[in-house]
C-alpha cells in the first residue's frame, strides 16, 4: 500500500474573502474584447438617447455644443458605472482615463489634419518643378501662379538656418554639459536664463538684433545691415534654449555608472565627459539638433527685422537683403493677386513638408536607442578599456 500523501498547505488569507479562480486568464486593463466594445458602443448610444430626450422633450436645449458636451459627460458616467460593475473600479477608472485621453488626441488631430489638407489643396496646384529652380525675377502681379519659383527662398532658408546651427550647437552643448556635469554656483543663474529664453517670443529676438546691430551700425557697416547673417543671429537666439534643454535631458539619461567607472579608472572629469558621456548621448543630441532646426526654420517674425526679404537670388548672407521660405509665404499671402496668394500657399506647402521631414528624421534617429542598448554598451566597454590601457602604453586615449 502506498503511504497517504499529505494535503497541500493552505495559504493564509483573510477569512470570508473569496480567492480568484486559478483557471481565470489574466488580462491587462487596456485589453478589450467584444463585450467591452459592446459596452462602449451601448454607453455611447444610451448617452445620446438620454441627452436627446432631455434637450428636445424636457428642455429647450442650449445649442449643438452644449448637446455634444452633455452627451460626452453622460457617456463617461454610463461607461464608468457599467465598467465598474463588470471589471471592478480600478480597471474601470483606467478605461475611462483611456477614453478621455483618446478623445483629446482626436480633438487635437482633427484641426491639424484639416489645416494640412487645406494647405495641400491650396498650394498643390501652384507647385511645379520650376519652384525649386527659379526665383521671382521679372514676375508681375498679373502673371499666373506657376510663374517664377521659390529657389531664392529655399537657398536663403538653408543658409540662414545653417549659420544659426553653426553658432548655436557648440554653445548649446557647452551650456548643457555645464548644467549637467558641473557643480558650479553659477548653474542656477544660467538655468534661469535658459528657462527665460525658452519663453521668449521670437519677435523679441528679431527686435533685439535690430536694435543692437541694424539701427546703430546698419548704415555704415554692411555686415550689420539687412542680410542673412543678422537673420542667423536672431534664429540662433530662438534655437539655443530648445537645443540646450533637450541635450540637458539627454545627458541626464546617461547612467551614472559610466561616469563613475571612468573616474575610477583614473580619467579626469573632462575626459569622461568627452570620451564617455557625449558619445553615449550622441543619438539624443542629434535628435535635439533636428528639433532645433524644425523650431527655427518656420520663424517669420525675427526675419522681418533682419533679413528683410528679396525677390531675387542672393547667396551671400553677409550683404544685401535675403529671402527665406517664411518670408516668401508672408509676402505673397498679403498680396491682392490670387496668383500671388497661390504662390504663397505653394511655399507654405514646401515649408510644411520640410518640417514634417525634419520631425520624421528626429523620430528615426531617436528610435529605440539609448544607454542600455547592446551597441552602446559595447562602445562604452571599448572606451573604458582604451582609457585604462592608454596610461600604461604611454599613448593618448583613442576613443573607438
Amino acid at each position: 500500500m502506498t503511504a497517504p500523501t499529505a494535503p497541500p498547505p493552505v495559504r493564509p488569507g483573510r477569512p470570508g474573502k473569496r480567492r480568484a479562480r486559478p483557471d481565470r486568464a489574466r488580462r491587462r486593463p487596456t485589453e478589450l474584447d467584444r463585450v467591452d466594445l459592446g459596452v462602449l458602443a451601448g454607453s455611447a448610444v444610451s448617452a445620446l438617447a438620454f441627452t436627446w430626450l432631455v434637450f428636445t422633450k424636457l428642455t429647450e436645449g442650449v445649442g449643438w455644443f452644449g448637446f455634444v458636451l452633455a452627451t460626452y459627460v453622460v457617456f463617461l458616467g454610463i461607461f464608468a458605472l457599467v465598467s465598474a460593475d463588470r471589471v471592478g473600479r480600478l480597471t474601470a477608472g483606467d478605461r475611462v482615463a483611456t477614453v478621455v485621453i483618446t478623445t483629446g488626441a482626436i480633438v487635437l488631430l482633427v484641426p491639424l489634419l484639416s489645416l494640412i489638407g487645406y494647405v495641400v489643396v491650396k498650394g498643390l496646384p501652384a507647385l511645379r518643378a520650376t519652384f525649386f529652380t527659379h526665383d521671382q525675377r521679372g514676375v508681375l502681379a498679373t502673371d499666373k501662379a506657376t510663374a517664377g519659383g521659390g529657389a531664392h527662398a529655399l537657398v536663403g532658408s538653408l543658409i540662414q538656418v545653417g549659420l544659426a546651427l553653426i553658432m548655436t550647437v557648440p554653445l548649446a552643448v557647452a551650456v548643457a554639459v555645464f548644467l549637467n556635469e558641473t557643480r558650479s554656483r553659477f548653474k542656477r543663474p544660467v538655468q534661469i536664463m535658459i528657462d527665460a529664453m525658452s519663453g521668449l517670443p521670437s519677435v523679441v529676438a528679431g527686435l533685439f538684433i535690430y536694435a543692437v546691430f541694424v539701427i546703430p551700425y546698419g548704415q555704415s557697416i554692411t555686415l550689420f545691415g539687412y542680410n542673412g547673417f543678422m537673420a542667423s543671429l536672431a534664429l540662433s537666439m530662438v534655437m539655443l534654449p530648445t537645443i540646450t534643454r533637450t541635450i540637458e535631458v539627454v545627458l541626464r539619461l546617461v547612467p551614472n555608472g559610466l561616469r563613475e567607472s571612468g573616474l575610477a579608472l583614473g580619467a579626469s572629469r573632462a575626459r569622461v565627459v568627452w570620451s564617455v558621456v557625449l558619445p553615449t548621448a550622441r543619438t539624443g543630441m542629434a535628435t535635439a539638433i533636428v528639433l532645433g532646426i524644425a523650431r527655427a526654420v518656420g520663424e517669420t517674425a525675427p526675419l522681418l527685422f533682419t533679413a528683410f526679404g528679396s525677390d531675387v537670388m542672393n547667396s551671400n548672407p553677409f550683404a544685401d537683403p535675403q529671402e527665406s521660405l517664411p518670408l516668401f509665404v508672408w509676402r505673397n499671402i498679403r498680396q491682392q493677386s490670387e496668383a500671388a496668394i497661390q504662390r504663397g500657399f505653394a511655399g507654405a506647402l514646401v515649408l510644411m513638408l520640410i518640417v514634417l521631414v525634419l520631425f520624421a528624421i528626429a523620430r528615426f534617429i531617436g528610435r529605440e536607442r539609448g544607454p542600455g542598448s547592446r551597441r552602446t554598451r559595447r562602445r562604452n566597454e571599448d572606451t573604458l578599456e582604451a582609457i585604462t590601457l592608454a596610461p600604461q602604453l604611454g599613448q593618448e586615449t583613442i576613443v573607438p
